[in-house]
């Protein structure tokens, strides 16, 4: 299997993921939050698939956490949100964060050993997206353990984009 045939397969298990986390989520903030990952991942997909067939397409403008920091926003000002903290809930969320951290190591590693520009840079992006998606998730992750602290983080530290 190719690197690009190994990484479109992993973008796919990851948006079988994230839809399979949203599908599980009564609270619309959230399953919204993981519905664009979801969408995200995908888009990955269809980039290496691109590349594969030597018809490059750039990657969108990523707005995730801009985005994510609105819903929190809008999660605060609601009198009502429903959070699911059970077990397996935080289990599925680890697991995505597990998913997450391989999957950037896996780019990292993979654009170094790269003899190919295009393919390195796309690479290196797509690690960089990865990166924020983990951020996402150890912001979910803290939301879901102590959401009235964390929403009162005005800021939303842990989405900053670095």
């Amino acid at each position: 299997m190719s690197i690009l045939e190994f990484a479109m397969q992993m973008e796919q298990d990851g948006e079988k993921l994230y839809r399979g986390l949203a599908d599980t989520l009564e609270d619309t903030g959230l399953k919204k939050i993981f519905t664009m990952l979801a969408d995200e991942e995908a888009e990955h997909f269809k980039v290496f698939k691109h590349l594969k067939e030597n018809t490059p397409l750039g990657l969108p403008e990523n707005t995730i956490l801009e985005q994510s920091k609105n819903i929190f926003a809008a999660m605060k000002e609601s009198s009502s949100f429903a959070i699911d903290t059970t077990t397996e809930q935080k289990a599925a969320y680890s697991l995505a964060l597990e998913m997450e951290k391989k999957s950037i190591d896996f780019y990292e590693e993979k654009a170094k050993d790269s003899q190919n520009v295009e393919e390195e840079k796309l690479l290196k992006a797509i690690a960089r997206e990865e990166r924020r998606h983990y951020r996402l998730i150890e912001g979910i992750i803290d939301f879901i353990s102590r959401p009235e602290q964390w929403l009162e983080d005005a800021e939303y530290i842990q989405l900053t984009e670095y």
